[in-house]
């Protein structure tokens, strides 16, 4: 039963999807008046090769956990959960109200942007990790490339430093750093947000050891 609704959610999400990527082609087709016909159904044809692809893309990162925002309970499942992943969010986080605040942004993101792994870890049971990524303040975002380490969001200085930030501002300061698609053209409204580089991973990569059930750093 379990696995038929997984199934099901994950299915939804990519017909969802797969409408929106549809309406965007159409979008795009009538502003080419000036085209003829063959031009027209040679550009429909290339969005419909690309569009599959993509559907092929968002299955594989359905079956993998993406367009979802959940908690890892171990530091042994952050490994597990991050290898072979392109891009992943990890919040590490207490039981307080800004951490709360955060969820409640990430979790609007992580339904939106399939493409990126979202996730999140209680700091206070995984010393291992805060320690070796140096997390000092909570909430934080770890921004994971390839498994390394790429940049950090902490508390809400980047963010217009206030509690009241709205989803976009977050999503423009993930975009800075390459860990979401995002649409520029749209409009800006991440102002305030800092650039990319804020603070540094300092280079640090994670690397599977021999055993499946511990992981280290380079």
């Amino acid at each position: 039963m379990a696995n038929n609704m997984a199934q099901q959610i994950i299915e939804q999400t990519v017909v969802s999807l797969a409408r929106q990527m549809e309406q965007q082609v159409d979008r795009e087709l009538q502003k080419l008046d000036n085209l003829g016909e063959d031009d027209i159904e040679a550009i429909r044809q290339k969005r419909m090769v690309e569009m599959k692809q993509r559907q092929e893309k968002m299955k594989d990162w359905a079956a993998r956990g993406h367009g979802e925002y959940r908690e890892i309970h171990s530091e042994q499942d952050f490994f597990k959960e991050m290898k072979g992943e392109d891009r992943m969010v990890c919040h590490f986080y207490r039981e307080n109200w800004p951490c709360k605040v955060m969820d409640k942004h990430i979790d609007i993101l992580a339904k939106k942007h399939l493409e990126t792994k979202f996730v999140k870890i209680n700091a206070e049971k995984s010393p291992f990790l805060t320690e070796r990524l140096k997390i000092w303040m909570l909430p934080t975002l770890a921004l994971i490339q390839n498994e390394k380490t790429v940049d950090y969001v902490v508390g809400f200085d980047q963010l217009g430093g206030k509690d009241d930030f709205d989803t976009p501002v977050l999503a423009e300061r993930l975009a800075k750093s390459e860990m979401i698609d995002y649409n520029w053209s749209a409009g800006g409204k991440a102002a305030a947000a800092a650039p990319k580089g804020i603070r540094k991973g300092g280079g640090g990569s994670y690397k599977r050891t021999e055993s499946d059930e511990d992981s280290d750093f380079d």
